[in-house]
């Protein structure tokens, strides 16, 4: 099965890929507020006009390899494991966002759970009453600002970042 691949790009700049069944399926997900940016989870999500591309699994990575190594140096369709078609600055702007979430994730990793605990557990490190250590959890955004006026710096993370939240 052929998966349609589709630039996106949120209201606030971040630029990522939607792997997609067909275009109706795009559609039918960006309209039930299924679409989100890996970045920073805004819901607000727009195709960018973009080169079709397709991932084509089924093809071998020897046909690849051989048709690379025959057309010496000609340029080649974007597949998946095959040379990106966009702008080199798009393509450093992808390798960087994927170099973000590669390290927020492992930030999570080895951050300590706290769960509903976090706003407490955040005021104790600030004030000295517990160690220091890099810790996560759940906040609501009335937490979140009551810590923002005290001064501690806190940031929200989709939960689909959180590998605890996938199993």
């Amino acid at each position: 099965m052929s998966l349609k691949v589709f630039d996106l790009q949120c209201e606030l700049g971040h630029v990522f890929e939607g792997w997609f069944a067909s275009a109706d399926a795009y559609e039918s997900q960006k309209k039930g507020g299924l679409l989100c940016c890996p970045v920073c989870g805004s819901n607000q999500v727009a195709r960018k006009v973009s080169a079709a591309r397709l991932n084509v699994g089924h093809l071998k990575r020897e046909r690849l390899e051989g048709s690379r190594e025959s057309a010496a140096g000609a340029a080649h369709p974007a597949v998946a494991g095959g040379p990106m078609a966009a702008a080199p600055e798009a393509a450093e702007l992808a390798r960087l966002q994927a170099e973000i979430l590669k390290h927020v994730r492992q930030v999570l990793r080895e951050a300590e759970n706290v769960g509903s605990n976090f706003a407490e557990e955040s005021r104790r490190i600030h004030y000295g009453e517990a160690r220091e250590r890099p810790i996560r959890g759940v906040a609501t955004a009335q937490e979140q600002q009551e810590l923002a006026e005290e001064g501690i710096a806190v940031m929200a993370i989709p939960d689909f970042l959180d590998d605890d939240h996938l199993q």
